[in-house]
């Protein structure tokens, strides 16, 4: 053997081409209504507010009349878009084909954009009016629709059982139909772990069937549990939110879109694939979403 053959050693790349640690795509959507737009903002729905019973006058007297209230919520569309280009001088000096991984990662970057959508509309400002010239600002009402971080403790706690049944009686409360209407609850890492390590969850003593999936809490009191890190924190407290799916909306203009071709325009042209959406969300109605802060020290989500 030649103690020269060293001369000749060589070194391999692999050709896998692997996403790095994200979510991928949307969590919430399919749990919330969703509806298809046109124009610079629509009214997914119209409402009318309650009446009540009234006693005749008397025997023969003149007949009033009941008008109830009635209104518009507003959802305006947000553009985005995901233009990425691989230069096809590039692609001749590489093994690896990065095509089907592109358009993989826009689909998932296109997902976190309707949960952060959806999430920020939850507990933010929605707009409501009979028609767009002349809008009203809705908040989102803390002091009703809120479940504080020290519920059912002298201090600030997770996510627990008293905090969850104390949703549901919110919902009941204002008359949501947990009947006909799901809800569900979004939470993050450490809301499951609270979960998690309370007997009452996963003790089937407690259940009439298993809560628990594969290690994971799908669905317990009702509500169907849904997973993100996506959701906001401050000061060591994460704002969780529930809601029953009438109750929270996304609207699309233009769905998840692809786009394949070659820009002839720029040198070596390249190629691209170009990735665009159009969506809005809102919250339809107070009492139908709620929010619980539970404390927290994992931090904010560590992806994009």
């Amino acid at each position: 053997m030649s103690e020269n053959l060293f001369q000749l050693f060589t070194t391999q790349f692999s050709t896998n081409l692997e996403l790095l640690l994200q979510q991928k795509g949307s969590k919430l959507r399919g749990s919330v209504r969703e509806g298809f737009h046109v124009g610079k903002l629509a009214s997914p729905i119209n409402q009318i507010g309650a009446i009540q019973l009234q006693q005749p006058s008397g025997r023969g007297a003149p007949m009033g009349r009941v008008d109830a209230e009635f209104t518009r919520r507003w959802v305006f569309p947000q553009p985005g878009d995901l233009p990425q280009q691989i230069d096809s001088f590039d692609e001749l000096e590489t093994i690896v084909d990065p095509k089907s991984m592109y358009a993989e990662n826009a689909a998932y970057a296109v997902g976190r954009a309707w949960d952060d959508c959806l999430i920020a509309a939850a507990t933010g400002t929605a707009q409501i009016g009979t028609d767009g010239a002349s809008l009203s600002s809705e908040t989102f009402n803390t002091t009703n629709f809120q479940v504080a971080s020290t519920f059912g403790a002298s201090s600030a706690s997770g996510l627990t059982i008293a905090k969850m049944i104390e949703l549901r009686r919110i919902f009941r409360h204002y008359h949501v139909d947990l009947e006909n209407d799901p809800i569900c609850l979004v939470i993050g890492s450490q809301q499951e772990s609270d979960l998690l390590n309370q007997v009452e969850v996963v003790s089937t003593e407690f259940n009439d069937h298993p809560v628990l999936v594969d290690g994971k809490v799908t669905k317990f009191l009702g509500f169907e549990i849904k997973m993100t890190e996506r959701l906001a924190t401050a000061s060591n407290v994460r704002t969780a939110i529930a809601y029953a799916k009438s109750g929270l909306y996304l609207g699309i203009w233009k769905d998840l879109t692809n786009r394949v071709s070659i820009r002839n325009d720029i040198s070596s042209e390249p190629f691209q694939l170009y990735t665009s959406t159009m969506y809005g969300a809102t919250r339809l109605q107070p009492g139908k979403v709620l929010d619980v802060l539970c404390s927290d020290t994992s931090g904010a989500d560590i992806n994009p």
